[in-house]
């Protein structure tokens, strides 16, 4: 098999049996994934590790004789690689997968329900998805990443949840300036980079993040403790205003829509779009339509394209738009199909974006009181 071709080993730490047989279950279904190896404990895989390093490591946090948590930051200090983190939902499980994310892990991903076919091959998809994303981070192993062969089920576009409008380029209440950002694997801290840079007071930013259901409202939490703004975990009537930050929660698609003068946000249910929900095309979709070119949308660090088509669509509604370079992303995926498709045409360091958002801030409020 060519170099290009070679599957992305992995390896499965997990004290419980039937967690990593079914892990490797869901794996196999991607032929350019091979599980290699599985371990019970940090002990046992430190010792399988000796003779064969993995190309991702698929970490479990809750483990005996030394906690997952502890585990990844002595393989962070002393032989980094890319670790996913496949955490339970509880609020204890939420906050160690985001000390998890602080301490170098590439992503974080609920443990899959396999409960029905449905279950089963949304988890193929996320689990597969996660250790492709992973495997990209290594700076050895991005040449080697083979084009993606799982394909189950359709890909699903935002028409799923909210049918497309003809552009609308005056659309938007007066002063109702909104931000959409959307992001992926990486994100978590570019997010935390990037809003804590940016002083209260600022139009409200929604945001989409790829995250399991309960991760985000403890991400929430962690990025309200770190920024001036108030962040919070979006729910449905909430109303965006200036100086607040509304995070898509985990599981479920989350919209914007006119109210009035202003705005509203929608929290709904609904098949995964573009493989993710909540999805960023849904979000920017719904931002296009309700508020136009009174909108910014900015796609940042991630693998695949969700966000690509819904940030053209609101460039073609006359928003501002940009993409976090390569350089500074940990996957260049989702902003370079976001330039590919037309909906950017520029893309800028990390660093940078902040004094993006207050330039843009700056200029259309003055073109609103022009």
């Amino acid at each position: 098999m060519p170099r290009s071709q070679a599957p992305i080993r992995v390896m499965i730490v997990d004290d419980s049996a039937a967690a990593r047989a079914g892990l490797t279950r869901l794996l196999s279904a991607d032929p350019g994934i091979a599980v290699t190896a599985t371990a019970c404990d940090p002990f046992d895989a430190a010792e399988q590790m000796r003779s064969a390093l993995p190309d991702v490591l698929i970490l479990d946090l809750a483990l005996p004789r030394m906690d997952g948590l502890t585990f990844l930051r002595r393989i962070m200090a002393q032989r980094p690689m890319p670790v996913i983190v496949c955490s339970s939902f509880t609020a204890r499980g939420s906050e160690n997968a985001m000390k998890a994310l602080e301490s170098g892990a590439a992503e974080v991903v609920a443990k899959p329900r396999l409960g029905s076919p449905a279950e089963v091959a949304e988890a193929e998809v996320t689990l597969c998805d996660a250790v492709r994303a992973a495997a990209s981070t290594h700076p050895q192993r991005k040449a080697d990443v083979a084009p993606k062969a799982l394909r189950p089920g359709p890909k699903l576009t935002a028409d799923a949840i909210l049918p497309e409008l003809p552009p609308r380029p005056g659309a938007g209440p007066p002063n109702g300036q909104v931000i959409a950002i959307g992001a992926s694997t990486g994100g978590t801290e570019a997010l935390v980079r990037l809003l804590s840079a940016l002083p209260a007071g600022l139009p409200p930013i929604l945001i989409v993040q790829h995250m399991p259901e309960h991760f985000t409202r403890t991400f929430a939490q962690r990025l309200d403790r770190l920024c001036k703004p108030a962040v919070t975990e979006a729910a449905s009537g909430d109303r965006p205003i200036r100086g607040t930050v509304h995070l898509a929660p985990g599981g479920k698609h989350m919209m914007l829509r006119r109210n009035g003068a202003g705005y509203i946000v929608d929290i709904v249910d609904g098949q995964p779009v573009a493989r993710h929900r909540p999805s960023v095309d849904v979000l920017f979709r719904s931002v296009a339509q309700a508020a136009g070119r009174q909108a910014l949308g900015l796609v940042l660090t991630g693998m695949g394209d969700d966000g690509a088509r819904g940030l053209l669509e609101m460039r073609n509604a006359g928003a501002a738009t940009a993409v976090q370079d390569e350089a500074s992303s940990v996957v260049f995926g989702m902003p370079r199909e976001a330039l590919a498709m037309g909906g950017a045409t520029t893309a800028y360091p990390l660093t940078r974006l902040p004094d993006l958002v207050l330039q843009w801030s700056a200029e259309i409020q003055t073109r609103a009181g022009a």
